[in-house]
């Protein structure tokens, strides 16, 4: 095995008590169970295995009937692809058919399960992809992996055109695990044929270009292959509009460890309210995801036509009015730009209500408040709250019991004058 990968972890791997009882149950009587996937890749390069999958010559039913025989739990997750989740001691397995494909047309394939592990490698998109580990301690590699990965390169397997045709999203799952395990530049062949085919993006749903678009977003070298991706054309077609490179450095600089790849795709994309709505469109982001990229834009325009600088009382009025989960992210990605001018007192306050050091200001007047004072139940209760918060707001957001008694007479006051 090459020297830069870790020789012993895959020892460690099989030495785990659920897996190995999975392997000795699926093992034998003329069947063989590999370990297969990402659980052998991160494996070698020392990260965490945190999901473990499996692919065997045993027909899916005939995993059900084993997975019993050995009082494991099955759960037939995608039993139309040969994969079954067995669940040993609490501890889920996806163990999945061999499968040889018989018809693709660029988003699905025609499969038919088989028996033959080497079909089954040349079968998928990378090199690195293609490994699987014996209950022996045993590594196949079929397709040269082990160099690629201890090179730290995504090559596809075989022909990449021929690959890319197979199921157009491996485009996009050829910049993802680029982003994740390479270095250096993308491998050019890939390159030219991700080029040379990227009209096949528009057959996918936009759900799964979504899905692949947001694991690179967070991917550990995200910015650099989201640099690569707009040189080549991609960047443009996939986002469908203009993009902020230097709120993107700056968001990922300080967060490189934060995988809230709605935020980098906010610092990336999200210019105006109308690239939200977008965005939302254009990559089926979901009601959640939408609010938080609308909000940001929102945010965004009220304090880049700020005049005067946020100190720590305008930073305790933003996170009561926008949320401390948008604020942060925003003003992170302006940093340094001419507006808004942020003081560094206010930069210590957030910092409190970013980690829970200080609670966030929540309005502590309710219609109920205004009903029990004597207030008729209808419109004008939300009418009296809307104006109770805003004075709220502009006197500080004080939460305290008799500061919001004060401000509920005076509302009272105010109505009945």
């Amino acid at each position: 095995m090459t020297p830069s990968l870790d020789q012993n972890a895959l020892a460690s791997l099989l030495e785990r008590p659920q897996l190995r009882r999975l392997l000795e149950a699926f093992n034998g009587g003329g069947e063989e169970t590999r370990i297969v996937g990402g659980a052998l890749r991160n494996a070698m390069l020392g990260r965490p295995v945190l999901e473990v999958d499996c692919a065997t010559t045993a027909m899916p039913d005939t995993i059900v009937k084993r997975a019993g025989a050995a009082g494991f739990k099955s759960v037939p997750t995608g039993i139309d692809h040969g994969t079954i989740t067995v669940i040993v001691d609490g501890k889920p397995f996806e163990v999945t058919a061999l499968r040889e494909d018989v018809e693709t047309d660029g988003r699905y394939a025609v499969v038919h399960f088989g028996r033959d592990f080497v079909a089954d490698a040349r079968r998928r998109d990378f090199t690195i992809n293609a490994l699987s580990l014996g209950l022996d301690g045993r590594l196949y590699d079929y397709t040269g992996g082990v160099a690629d990965l201890a090179a730290r390169r995504v090559r596809f397997i075989g022909d990449a055109q021929t690959r890319i045709r197979e199921d157009y999203l491996r485009i996009l799952r050829f910049f993802r695990f680029h982003a994740e395990y390479a270095e250096g530049d993308p491998d050019p062949e890939g390159l030219a044929a991700s080029g040379a085919e990227r009209q096949g993006l528009g057959i996918l749903s936009r759900e799964r270009i979504r899905n692949e678009l947001m694991k690179l977003l967070v991917a550990q070298r995200a910015e650099s292959t989201i640099q690569v991706l707009a040189e080549h054309g991609f960047l443009t077609w996939l986002l469908g509009g203009a993009v902020e490179f230097g709120r993107f450095h700056r968001f990922i600089a300080a967060n490189r460890k934060n995988a809230a790849a709605i935020w980098r795709l906010a610092a990336l994309a999200v210019l105006t309210e109308e690239d939200a709505e977008r965005l939302r469109e254009r990559l089926r982001l979901s009601n959640e995801e939408h609010r938080k990229l609308a909000a940001y834009a929102r945010l965004l325009a009220i304090l880049k036509t700020r005049p005067l600088p946020l100190d720590a009382a305008d930073i305790r009025r933003l996170v009561a009015e926008y949320d401390v989960e948008i604020l942060t992210p925003l003003l992170v990605a302006v940093a340094g730009e001419p507006a808004p001018v942020v003081h560094a007192d206010a930069l210590e306050v957030l910092w409190r209500f970013g980690t829970g050091a200080e609670p966030v200001p929540v309005f502590p007047l309710r219609g109920a408040d205004l009903v029990e004072a004597g207030i008729p139940k209808g419109p004008r209760i939300g009418e009296l709250l809307s104006r109770a918060r805003q004075a709220w707001l502009s006197e500080g957001c004080l939460t305290d019991e008799d500061s919001a008694k004060a401000l509920l007479r005076r509302i009272l006051d105010q109505e009945n004058a």
